[in-house]
């Protein structure tokens, strides 16, 4: 696949960039820092030179012109290397590193040298639609996912089949993050059916034949792989019994499609539904992140059940986000947005469907999902709202 420009704009000065494998993290520093030195901690010979000796760094980081900038692949693997970047940084030659990173878990439980607040905390997620431009599909969106690795693969549904194998491989079984690979292998199927969902840990647990414990671990392990994220409720000023659970997403479509199990029993509409839901989530958290708009996400309901999937709030924005893979907007379907929107009458209100229309129907604004997805632009607003409205 030909390069594609991403909407990730580099910050000034260092910054650790973390993502999932395959989001094209290397990619868009080769583009956006040619020249720069590189150490790709992937590669065996480096990573057993700079194991072995972390303070090596130093020496070649003070070789290069302090113009040059420095980027560390998978920092994650030689954490001991940001202690060294640190003394690098007190220098105060004005040096610029970029640390990537596909595994937050050694950096935040590793007692990891952070830096003390010198370098951002920047995250790269699958393509957006804006970025693909004319190439999205939004059925090959919901089918295989966006992930630039698989996007780009001679045959992304294989590449698909593989890819969660890989991080099974590579992050949980070489980094030992689990005792019982099988174990968490099984909890990925369960956990695929609380996607867009309601998190139940002790559901999962009876699933799995684990103990609650176990599966609160593993939760924890792919948060920190950066495979999935918790969205909890939004309970500011709340004036009704909400729910306490937080709901969970894969990062990206695609990826859910590939563990969910599917079977006679199993619905389309239902488990496109969950896939449509978790496309938006993912777009979402990318415009958030690449247009530093610095808003929480959360999700709204009520201990009655009456729900509203995504609340962004921050300090210049309310949205509210409720998302049907209708056709037609039904009055039940705007029904969560109107009980969100008596309680929070500053927030504004959108519905996407999967119809053609668009149209405003009692203060809510009405889109089709596509159109809402492909003109999602980090530099501008969630959504071009009516004038006078």
């Amino acid at each position: 696949m030909e390069f594609v420009p991403r909407l990730l704009l580099p910050p000034q000065g260092s910054f650790f960039l973390l993502g999932p494998r395959g989001t094209g993290k290397s990619t868009w520093l080769h583009a956006s820092f040619p020249g720069a030195l590189r150490v790709d901690l992937l590669d065996e010979g480096e990573y057993r030179r700079y194991k072995a000796r972390p303070e090596r760094i130093i020496e070649r980081v003070r070789a290069e012109s302090p113009d040059a900038a420095v980027i560390i692949d998978e920092v994650q693997r030689v954490p001991e290397l940001l202690s060294s970047v640190h003394l690098l940084m007190e220098e105060g030659r004005g040096r610029r590193f970029v640390l990537t990173g596909s595994s937050a878990r050694k950096l935040k439980r590793g007692n990891a040298d952070m830096l003390a607040g010198r370098a951002l905390m920047c995250c790269m997620h699958p393509f957006m639609a804006a970025e693909l431009g004319e190439r999205f599909s939004l059925s090959s969106a919901l089918e295989l996912g966006l992930v630039p690795v698989l996007v780009g693969a001679a045959s992304p549904r294989h590449a698909l089949a593989g890819y969660v194998g890989l991080y099974i491989k590579e992050e949980v079984q070489a980094e030992a993050l689990t005792r019982n690979v099988g174990d968490f292998a099984r909890f990925l199927e369960a956990a695929s059916f609380s996607h867009g969902s309601l998190v139940n840990v002790a559901e999962m647990a009876r699933e799995c034949q684990v103990g609650r414990k176990t599966v609160e671990s593993y939760l924890s392990i792919l948060e920190d792989l950066l495979l999935a994220v918790q969205v909890p409720v939004f309970s500011r000023r709340a004036r009704r019994a909400l729910s306490v659970h937080p709901k969970l997403y894969f990062f990206d479509a695609g990826v859910f499609r590939s563990l969910r199990p599917v079977g006679p029993l199993d619905s389309s509409e239902e488990i496109g539904g969950a896939a449509l839901e978790g496309l938006v989530a993912q777009h979402l958290r990318a415009w958030n992140d690449y247009g530093g708009h610095e808003c929480t996400l959360h999700f709204w309901r009520t201990r009655s059940s009456v729900e509203v999937d995504f609340v962004l709030y921050g300090r210049n924005d309310f949205w509210a986000v409720e998302v049907t893979s209708s056709p037609q907007v039904r009055g039940r379907d705007l029904r969560g947005l109107t009980a969100f929107g008596a309680d929070y009458p500053e927030a504004r209100r959108i519905l996407l469907h999967t119809g053609a229309e668009r149209f405003l129907r009692d203060g809510t604004l009405c889109l089709p999902c596509e159109e809402f997805l492909r003109s999602l632009h980090p530099a501008r607003p969630l959504v071009a709202w009516p004038d006078g409205d």
